[in-house]
C-alpha cells in the first residue's frame, strides 16, 4: 500500500510539473485579443509597409523568410517563432498583434516602439510570408 501510494505521488509530481513547463513554453494570448480586428487586412500597401518594417526589426532574429532562423535568434535559448508554422498561421490577426505589442522574453514589446498601425501592417506582412508559403509548395 505504501509502494502504491509513493507511486501517486511520483505520478501527480510528473502530471503537474509537465503541466507547468508546457504552460510556460505555450505563449497564448488572451481570449479577448480574437475579437481584435485588422484594419488592414487586405491592403497591399499596408503589406508592403509590413515588409520594411519587418526587414527593419524583425528579421535579425525571424529570419528572411519568417522562419525564426535569424542569425540573432540562433543564439537564444528560446527560439523566435517561426511565422510559417501551423500553429502561428493558425491564430488570428489579433493574437499576433498582441504578441507584437507585449512581447515576452527573449522578444521585446514592440508597443512603445512601433505605433499602432505598424504593427498591424506587420501582421499583414506575417500573413503575406504564410501565402507565399502556400504557393510554393503547389
Amino acid at each position: 500500500m505504501k509502494k502504491r501510494c509513493s507511486f501517486l505521488m511520483v505520478l501527480v509530481f510528473l502530471v503537474i510539473n509537465t503541466f507547468v513547463v508546457a504552460q510556460k513554453s505555450n505563449w497564448i494570448a488572451p481570449v479577448y485579443s480574437n475579437s481584435l480586428k485588422n484594419p488592414f487586412k487586405g491592403n497591399v500597401s499596408a503589406t508592403a509597409d509590413g515588409k520594411i518594417i519587418f526587414n527593419q526589426m524583425c528579421v535579425l532574429c525571424h529570419g528572411l523568410e519568417g522562419k525564426g532562423n535569424g542569425e540573432a535568434g540562433l543564439s537564444l535559448d528560446r527560439k523566435p517563432a517561426n511565422f510559417l508554422a501551423l500553429k502561428v498561421m493558425n491564430e488570428t490577426d489579433g493574437n499576433i498583434f498582441w504578441k507584437i505589442t507585449h512581447g515576452k522574453a527573449p522578444m521585446a514589446s514592440y508597443e512603445e516602439l512601433l505605433t499602432e498601425d505598424q504593427r498591424w501592417k506587420l501582421v499583414n506582412y506575417i500573413r503575406e510570408l504564410e501565402v507565399n508559403k502556400t504557393k510554393s509548395e503547389k
